[in-house]
């Protein structure tokens, strides 16, 4: 494609930010809801491509990787990688929370109800949807997916499309995103866990003083009436240390992204 003109050219940059917006959108969990349907979501990636193509300069794209079809290959492939990456990244609180709310319902006793979550086509427990609409909700209602949005942008300047680099060149740094999805799950579950133990040990004082009473009929409404109080009270807290992460996981995603510059 040497020589090529000047509509090819836009063409082939319009391709790679296509597949940076396609692995961003179909990865992360802000935007892999299955209730809108396949087609809108990719229309949502066409507009989002076409409203930024301006931003890349066409001298950046070397445009002799597009004359062999491995080359095109491996640069449409990174592209794609990259995009993946800074979704599944920076939606760290999303799944978080999520974790959160399925092992609440574990201690709570409502594991055994699991129903029918219309976004995943999978069942889970009531307090798994529940955190999960409640942190999707705030994630709209705070720009979260404005930021996505933003940070592929600023991807575009720091790891610019077109470059022959299919492996990062560092470490993807998944233990400390690991870890930091654990303790921030813990941060969340430790109130239930606390306050459902105690529950368990006062039930156990009255078993022993009351042996003729039914502890086993007791102790499940108790449970349930204690968890719902202890999640009115700290539902609120966990949205306001969901809110100081949003833009820390963005900037960390951002720095794995650095790892395919060449």
């Amino acid at each position: 494609m040497r020589g090529t003109e000047l509509p090819a050219q836009l063409l082939a940059i319009y391709l790679l930010l296509h597949l940076r917006y396609i692995g961003l959108v179909f990865s992360s969990p802000v935007f892999t809801s299955t209730m809108p349907p396949t087609p809108y979501r990719y229309m949502f990636v066409v507009m989002l491509t076409a409203c930024s193509v301006g931003i890349i300069k066409t001298e950046t794209i070397p445009m002799i990787y597009f004359d062999e079809v491995i080359f095109l290959g491996v640069v449409c492939l990174r592209e794609l990688l990259i995009g993946v990456a800074l979704g599944f990244v920076s939606a760290l609180p999303l799944f978080a929370l999520r974790i959160a709310g399925e092992q609440i319902g574990t201690t709570m006793g409502f594991s055994m109800a699991q129903v029918m979550d219309p976004t995943t086509q999978s069942e889970s427990s009531l307090l798994g949807q529940l955190h999960a609409y409640t942190a999707l909700w705030l994630y709209f209602r705070w720009n979260g997916h404005l930021l996505m949005i933003q940070a592929v942008i600023e991807s575009l300047k720091l790891v610019p499309p077109g470059q022959i680099s299919l492996f990062p060149s560092g470490d993807l740094q998944l233990g400390t995103w690991l870890q930091e999805l654990f303790m921030l799950g813990i941060r969340i579950v430790v109130p239930f866990y606390c306050a459902l133990v105690l529950s368990d040990v006062g039930l156990g004082f009255l078993a022993r003083t009351v042996p003729q009473m039914n502890i086993f009929v007791v102790g499940l409404p108790v449970k349930v009436m204690l968890g719902f109080m202890v999640l009115a009270a700290a539902l609120p807290l966990a949205m306001d240390v969901i809110y100081t992460k949003f833009e820390h996981w963005i900037e960390f995603a951002l720095s794995v992204i650095r790892l395919w510059r060449p």
